[in-house]
């Protein structure tokens, strides 16, 4: 069973920084492409940013230049650098493992982030 457990959320000014790490249990993190996706009240869950095993990197446009996804293999976890907090930022913020080849999508359980102006 694979679990994903989120921290570092919390409240920050704006312009502020905080780091999330989602560590990951079981044995199929190095293979598996990672993603942090967030959800605000009342919208829809929407994609932040994501790396894949070999550690290529895609963000959404709203986070560009902002926030710095990153894993570390040998720890299986994987780490969203905010830097620059917007209030819109304010959200629920959710980790995913995936594998599609063998059918895997994993999420854990998220952590808020609160972006006070």
């Amino acid at each position: 069973q694979v679990q994903l457990v989120e921290s570092g959320g919390g409240l920050v000014q704006v312009g502020g920084s905080l780091r999330l790490s989602c560590a990951a249990s079981g044995s199929i993190f190095t293979t598996s492409a990672m993603g942090w996706y967030r959800q605000a009240p009342g919208k829809q869950r929407d994609l932040v940013a994501t790396i894949t095993p070999g550690g290529i990197t895609n963000y959404a446009d709203s986070v560009k230049g902002r926030f710095t996804i990153s894993r570390d293999n040998a720890k299986n976890t994987v780490y969203l650098q905010m830097n620059s907090l917007k209030p819109e930022d304010t959200a629920v913020y959710y980790c995913r493992a995936n594998r599609p080849a063998f059918g895997n999508l994993y999420w854990g359980q998220g952590t808020q982030v609160t972006v006070s102006s």
